[in-house]
């Protein structure tokens, strides 16, 4: 009895750690790993390390030199040689460690073990990176950090980066309108896309840029953020105006770059440009980012006027995608489909966007449309995502590579807000003053004087 007496209260606090460590495990893994599942972690890596390696077939033989220096000091078994492993550098969401690999081997022999390497050392995700030729790092995530996204407090931001959502590898992806100037971004109703498209806006909304949109649904979207738009559409009739006066603000941009390259013999390179950036600072025009959401209403028509006025709209999308960049124009093309079936054109404008986002689609075609021809082995992917998780998605570019991100919440009160906080930022462009929105006033209630505390008096 005395015992079993002593068993239960040992065995009281022991149980009540072990459920509250679950119960952090669950609901807040962030701290879980930082106590609990961070050093158990570590403990394994450095414990397993050379019989992991092995195991995965990432060792070399030993140089002769190794051969007799271990013959000739001990007695030991000359075992195959690991990559000699760095320094372990703990992170709020996994492990850093970087790896030299021996002659011979390459960083897809260490990426084709990424799998065995996560069950190997108790830990969510691996994920390997080439630093320089011979060195990879390995970057070790403790848990699923797109299942509660929290952006790192440092991100690479800066003028025309926007830092929107979160990759799965726990580093932000930056949307870079210099590296990647065009983008499509494709998704079902409640899909997330368009709490993507909030942080484009309210990203860009404290820079010195111009924002446009083309919102063929009354304006819904992109109302709320009129205070810091430079000009917005909220109809085909309204779209058909606007995309004219933009080309016609890229060929005067174009002509400023041309008289710029048309100078003195005796000019210094430096100073011969090909685009916007290349201008002196004092020249240079302002960048516009033009927003098109659901791109599908401009394909979209009735009759044989639609047809035409549909023709040369996407006639101008389609120029500005292909010669915007130099002039300092970027596109953001939004929608829940884009295909060839939306009519002449359609392909065309989705080979001039680099960029690709897809959210949950409703059915594989759409996925395909998206990623389909820059990263088939990405369709999968869009295709297996959750209707329980909204934000998710696949992001891609025409470089081949793509990874899962998923975006944070922001409501639309706070965005609006961060847009009407900047509304002194909006440059001044004379061709596109006609189409600036309306701003609605905000009224301050002032309380009734009749109900008014007064002061006490004698």
């Amino acid at each position: 009895m005395t015992d079993l007496t002593t068993l239960l209260e040992v065995g009281g606090p022991v149980a009540a750690l072990g459920g509250g460590a679950a119960y952090t495990r669950a609901k807040y893994p962030a701290v879980y790993w930082s106590a609990i599942g961070g050093p158990i972690s570590t403990a394994r890596l450095l414990s397993s390390y050379a019989s992991v390696m092995e195991a995965c077939g990432l060792t070399v033989a030993p140089s002769r030199l190794r051969v007799l220096a271990v013959k000739a000091t001990t007695r030991r078994e000359v075992r195959p040689v690991p990559p000699r492993r760095g320094i372990i550098r703990p992170t709020l969401t996994g492990l850093r460690i970087r790896l030299r690999l021996a002659p011979g081997q390459e960083p897809a022999d260490v990426a084709a073990s990424a799998e065995r390497l996560r069950h190997a050392w108790g830990v969510h995700a691996v994920y390997v990176t080439t630093v320089k030729p011979g060195v990879v790092e390995l970057r070790l995530v403790g848990y699923d950090v797109l299942r509660r996204v929290r952006m790192p407090r440092k991100t690479d931001a800066g003028f025309l980066k926007v830092p929107v959502a979160l990759r799965q590898d726990a580093t932000p992806f930056v949307r870079d309108y210099r590296t990647v100037p065009h983008q499509l971004t494709l998704g079902a109703t409640l899909s997330g896309k368009s709490m993507y498209l909030r942080h484009l806006i309210t990203g860009l909304a404290p820079q010195a840029v111009a924002l446009v949109g083309i919102d063929c649904k009354r304006g819904v979207e992109l109302a709320p953020f009129a205070a810091r738009l430079s000009a917005l559409a909220t109809d085909p009739d309204e779209a058909a105006e606007l995309l004219p006066v933009l080309v016609k603000e890229m060929e005067d941009r174009y002509d400023l770059i041309k008289a710029r390259q048309g100078i003195a013999p005796d000019t210094p390179d430096e100073e011969i440009t090909s685009d916007i950036w290349g201008l002196p600072e004092n020249v240079r025009p302002t960048p516009v980012v033009l927003f098109v959401d659901e791109v599908a209403e401009l394909f979209l028509t009735a009759t044989r006027k639609d047809e035409e006025r549909r023709d040369e709209m996407v006639t101008q999308l389609i120029r500005l995608a292909q010669l915007g960049r130099a002039a300092g124009i970027y596109l953001e093309v939004c929608g829940q489909r884009f295909g060839a079936e939306l009519g002449k054109g359609a392909t065309m404008l989705r080979a001039q966007l680099t960029g690709r986002v897809c959210h949950r689609v409703n059915d594989e075609a759409s996925a395909k449309m998206a990623l389909g021809d820059i990263a088939p082995e990405a369709v999968s992917a869009a295709c297996a995502i959750a209707p329980e998780l909204p934000g998710l998605a696949v992001a891609g570019d025409t470089s081949g590579g793509w990874s899962r991100i998923r975006t944070p919440y922001l409501s639309l009160g706070d965005a609006a807000e961060i847009c009407r906080e900047s509304a002194h930022l909006v440059p001044d462009l004379p061709a596109l003053k006609p189409f600036r929105p309306d701003v609605p006033v905000r009224l301050v209630e002032t309380p009734d004087p009749a109900v008014l505390p007064h002061p006490a008096t004698d």
